[in-house]
């Protein structure tokens, strides 16, 4: 039994710390994918902003659209760039190779990104970008230190400076969080709403059938109560004799 104890600790800890990531603590996401207008709106930010390095090489645009309640016209006009079709899926023409050598590292997809991290640390991420000028692109983030992407939404947001720990155990102090010091063009209202529309979007594409999955799981759930009262009277019945 101790051995199994240990043995959970140990699997469970590297995703503990993937969920955390550097000093930050996660800001609660707070989406709600019933929202479809926040998922359209979270689908045109990300084919407008991201899309040119990301991709979402396991969704097709129809299939989204579908989902989310958008036109054909309006799917063809505002999200469908080049010589894309409505059933491609959602990939890009950025090379492998080019990321890395922009970047210094291929270019992640971002179709299971919430599944493999978690809604909360996206949002995070999103808003945590600060000034950094020892960095390439002369940005760093609070949650994923030495990071190499650009903030593109920086114009949108504005500028940020860290906020750093004070140990008091002589250890090096680290960015705990972020402090806006210059506006973008956005209000920091409307960025962060934004952003949780970002994050809602790449949760419904990271399991598209979640809320259909949630809803047959109550009608199952209403059968197992109901066979499970059928049981429990037919028990008694037989049983009443022996008794």
């Amino acid at each position: 039994m101790r051995k199994l104890i240990i043995a959970t600790l140990l699997l469970l800890s590297p995703v503990t710390l993937l969920a955390s990531g550097g000093g930050a603590h996660l800001e609660d996401a707070d989406i709600d994918l019933h929202d479809k207008a926040s998922l359209q709106r979270g689908a045109k930010y990300f084919a407008n902003y991201c899309m040119g390095c990301h991709s979402l090489q396991y969704m097709r645009y129809n299939r989204m659209a579908e989902d989310l309640g958008i036109d054909e016209i309006s799917l063809r006009e505002n999200l469908i760039f080049g010589d894309a079709k409505p059933g491609d899926l959602m990939t890009n023409s950025m090379r492998p190779e080019d990321g890395e050598k922009w970047f210094g590292t291929a270019i992640p997809d971002l179709t299971l990104v919430t599944r493999w991290r978690s809604p909360d640390w996206v949002y995070t991420y999103l808003k945590g970008f600060y000034v950094d000028d020892t960095r390439p692109y002369g940005v760093n983030n609070v949650l994923f230190p030495l990071v190499g992407m650009p903030h593109v939404l920086g114009g949108l947001q504005g500028v940020q400076q860290p906020v750093m720990s004070e140990p008091h155990d002589g250890s090096e102090a680290v960015p705990v969080g972020v402090e806006l010091v210059e506006e973008g063009t956005l209000s920091p209202e409307e960025y962060d709403t934004m952003v949780r529309d970002i994050t809602a979007f790449l949760t419904y594409v990271g399991e598209p059938m979640k809320l259909e999955r949630q809803r047959l799981g109550l009608y199952v759930l209403l059968f197992l109560g109901v066979f499970f009262l059928i049981a429990y009277f037919l028990k008694k019945e037989y049983w009443k004799d022996i008794h």
